[in-house]
């Protein structure tokens, strides 16, 4: 389906954007199903089925061709078979996913997270220029221990030239308080967390911050956040509606601080949303850091066909990389499938919320 026209974003543009990922889905095929650099699961998985994905997959469309990606295997298989030929010599990094409980799935790796924030810090200049100022000191109010957000927002902070200050939160203790209905338990968890912040934002000089959506709001029911000298909010981990978006923007953060609402994960990145506006009613819609990350919207009982715009569906991540290969993973995500637009050349999602929750109710923690 052709995108509705959109003055931000020509033809001329989309089909450059289609045809650069076309080539990066070449090159990163080479490179996992290569002999010299390839990964063990996928170098496998060719000889096993005789696939010759070098040779059939030639354009992101062709990556139908290949299985979809499970989560069971991040959990199953052993970590040295998703290491690139190339990288066996090199020790890695070990980041799990987010707020679930159970065993958790885990992703290996060396630079991405790195690379990653990199994009996202010029991306972070081209949209929102004036927010998040150079040189600036950063709370990292969101997930520790062995998670990449923790990682990669510090790296985020020094590439800006400022130091990254941190609080001590475990998603999965919380969901699960939350899920074993432990109401008051979960409450007090939250509170543990906020006071740490607002010890840290007393006391240190700092502009700018990570927080998940209800760790914000609950930050702004003890202080108020622009007094305390916060410039903008990099805010992801949860769902957000309109209503919440507005809520933070206008009663949060009383317009004096920008909101910049993101979509991501262990696996893929950063989706960054465009800039949100009570003009369009505080709607989100975030694009994928393509090439290296594409998301699709797609029907949830016919996952290989794209819904139309302004339709919902599932979400579907393909990622990218060298470090990591992952075709047409379906998340436990919905969303609306937008046209390109912001200043972005392809697809975006809206008004992300977890798979079903239309119909029934989901815990999401605060993470």
């Amino acid at each position: 389906m052709t995108p509705p026209v959109n003055p931000e974003s020509s033809t001329d543009e989309i089909a450059a954007a289609e045809t650069a990922l076309d080539a990066h889905v070449r090159e990163i095929i080479a490179w996992h199903f290569s002999h010299e650099t390839g990964t063990p699961f996928w170098l496998d998985w060719a000889q096993q089925t005789g696939a010759q994905p070098v040779e059939q997959v030639r354009s992101f469309a062709d990556l139908a061709r290949l299985p979809r990606f499970e989560d069971a295997w991040l959990r199953d298989e052993r970590h040295d078979r998703w290491v690139p030929r190339a990288y066996e010599s090199r020790p890695f990094k070990i980041f799990e996913t987010g707020g679930t409980t159970g065993l958790p799935k885990q992703r290996i790796s060396w630079e991405d997270h790195l690379i990653d924030y990199a994009d996202f810090s010029d991306t972070l200049d081209r949209h929102y220029p004036d927010a998040f100022p150079r040189g600036a000191h950063w709370l990292m109010l969101g997930p520790t221990g062995p998670r990449r957000l923790r990682v990669a927002v510090e790296h985020l902070a020094n590439l800006r030239g400022g130091s990254c200050y941190f609080v001590d939160l475990d998603p999965r203790w919380v969901r699960k308080m939350a899920s074993d209905r432990q109401s008051q338990s979960a409450r007090d968890y939250m509170k543990h967390v906020i006071d740490q912040a607002k010890l840290i934002l007393g006391h240190r000089d700092i502009g700018c911050l990570f927080a998940t959506p209800r760790l914000l709001e609950a930050l702004g029911e003890r202080i108020d956040v622009p007094d305390a000298g916060i410039r903008a909010v990099f805010c992801g981990g949860t769902s957000m509606t309109p209503q919440v978006i507005r809520f933070l923007v206008e009663e949060v953060l009383q317009r004096r601080a920008v909101l910049v609402p993101t979509y991501g994960n262990t696996l893929m990145g950063l989706a960054v949303g465009k800039p949100v506006s009570a003009d369009d009613g505080y709607a989100l819609t975030y694009y994928a850091p393509q090439p290296r990350a594409v998301l699709r919207v797609v029907d949830p009982e016919d996952p290989d066909r794209q819904v139309d715009y302004d339709q919902w569906g599932r979400i579907e991540l393909t990622t990218l990389t060298r470090e990591l290969f992952m075709p047409r993973f379906l998340e436990r995500d919905e969303a609306v499938r937008r046209p390109p637009g912001a200043g972005f050349f392809w697809d975006g999602t809206g008004d992300v919320r977890p798979l079903g929750s239309a119909e029934k109710t989901t815990v999401e923690g605060v993470y």
